[in-house]
């Protein structure tokens, strides 16, 4: 219950001259959390850590060299729904914070209105009267304690929260038109791999075959060598539906129907080229440029700013409302300084007892506001962790492929021998197959191990934040994350 009062001038304007005092609540701080020296996985990634600039990242896939990579990733970043999605997030919490704002300043009418009345011949003769009305009307609450700021300030930090969800959806959508654009290059690489052996191994059995009808093997050759041939060619229809569906994961990702791509992507180009050299941040620059860190950590500012809303309701309410008009009973009067009319009304309403509920939801937001501290925290943690993830997946893939590339080496170079050997006499049949099965394995490992390091190499630049850009001035930036109170 708040029972209204009647205020005096004098307390008007006094009201006029309160909404500049502290709002009510407290004022938001950036958190600041310890962060470590340098990445512990980069010495051995063999990747340089050094201070890099917010724009570093944010086209970092031109460095893989692929112009159609780049073409994709291009045409996602303007067609992408999820991207679309995030960007009418963000219009809507661009409309809310205008009005936010909006609720802070008076509100005025405007109005007009004609009336005719006309008395009873009993008690008034049957006159027939006009009356002209035309002026404005205005209201106000005076933001005394802070309450409105503090909701404006709430829908501020939920703009720049938008903004940076946009900045990750952005992030995230680039990641992925990589990873699935690698996924496929691999696909198609594997499987002209597994063609050429199906040739090679065509021939093999041809060779069998020759020798079988000249009596120098059996047919046990011959048929061992068609299980062998059948075996590769068993795989390739599989590979042609994990190409099938990469490329299809791509035209959903640009926004487009399945098949849409499929004259683009026809040609096997091979995977994209890493760079020779790879430069990230240190930890510090990371959590910068990461959107999921600033846009947990403008949540907390809203949460943080949502308390003084809450606590500026255990204050009074002021409210200011009167009219300015002309008032006539001929439409010619109105001219007239006599037809002006005018009302000044302010009131104060107190909530005298309201059984705790102003209480209870004070301990509602500070809990909320512990909770969005906690997930910023959390936020953090689990950013150092993405990074230093990738770094080892990224050093091991790397082992992986080395070692991978001289076995294939050695294995073509067995497998070579061995059908000279078997030619001529030397060895039986099966060491040939045993050779050729190994090469198949080793260069589809390879392959196989390739794409995993450029994907492990996709998962870091996504880790640290990259694939972003903003226009939005650096200065405003740190201004927004350091909260400032009204």
């Amino acid at each position: 219950m708040k029972p209204s009062l009647s205020i005096t001038p004098a307390t008007l304007l006094a009201l006029l001259l309160l909404p500049g005092c502290a709002a009510v609540g407290p004022d938001y701080v950036a958190p600041e959390l310890a962060t470590p020296a340098t990445w512990q996985g980069a010495a051995a990634a063999k990747i340089a850590v050094a201070r890099t600039a917010p724009g570093d990242l944010a086209s970092w896939w031109r460095q893989l060299d692929d112009p159609t990579l780049t073409g994709l990733i291009e045409r996602a970043l303007q067609n992408s729904l999820d991207l679309r999605t995030a960007q009418a997030k963000l219009r809507e919490a661009r409309a809310r914070r205008a009005l936010a704002g909006a609720n802070r300043f008076p509100t005025v009418t405007a109005s007009a209105s004609v009336a005719q009345t006309q008395s009873s011949a009993e008690t008034g003769g049957g006159t027939t009267r006009d009356l002209y009305n035309a002026g404005f009307d205005a209201s106000w609450e005076p933001d005394v304690f802070g309450g409105l700021r503090r909701s404006e300030e709430a829908a501020q930090a939920d703009l720049e929260t938008s903004e940076a969800s946009l900045h990750d959806a952005q992030v995230s959508l680039v990641a992925e038109v990589a990873l699935n654009y690698v996924e496929l290059r691999s696909f198609q690489a594997r499987l002209d791999i597994a063609k050429a052996n199906a040739a090679s191994q065509t021939e093999t059995l041809q060779l069998t075959q020759w020798r079988a009808q000249a009596g120098l093997t059996s047919a046990l050759d011959v048929e061992q060598a068609r299980a062998n041939l059948e075996q590769t060619r068993a795989q390739i229809p599989t590979l042609e539906t994990g190409r099938a569906e990469a490329e299809h994961r791509l035209e959903i990702l640009l926004g487009q129907r399945p098949g849409s791509l499929t004259n683009t992507l026809a040609d096997s180009t091979g995977l994209p080229h890493p760079p020779a050299r790879v430069t990230i941040g240190i930890p510090a620059d990371t959590l910068r440029q990461r959107p999921d860190v600033r846009t947990a950590e403008r949540k907390l500012a809203a949460e943080t700013a949502r308390i003084g809303v809450a606590e500026a309701e255990r204050y009074p309410n002021f409210s200011l409302s009167g009219s300015l008009g002309l008032e006539a009973y001929s439409l010619g009067a109105l001219s007239s300084g006599d037809a002006v009319a005018r009302t000044l009304l302010g009131s104060v309403a107190a909530s005298v007892f309201d059984a705790g509920r102003i209480r209870q939801q004070i301990e509602i937001q500070n809990a909320v506001q512990e909770q969005a501290f906690v997930s910023y925290q959390s936020t953090v943690l689990n950013a150092l962790e993405e990074v230093e993830n990738a770094l080892v997946a990224l050093t091991n893939t790397q082992k992986r492929q080395e070692s991978l590339r001289d076995a294939t080496r050695a294995a073509r170079l067995a497998a070579l021998l061995a059908r000279h050997r078997y030619t001529a006499g030397i060895i039986d049949f099966q060491t040939v197959l045993d050779t050729e099965r190994t090469v198949l394995t080793l260069e589809d490992n390879l392959k196989s191990s390739e794409a995993e390091s450029l994907s492990a190499l996709i998962q870091l630049y996504k880790a640290l934040g990259g694939g972003w850009s903003s226009s939005i001035p650096a200065n405003n930036i740190a201004a927004n994350r350091q909260g400032t109170s009204p």
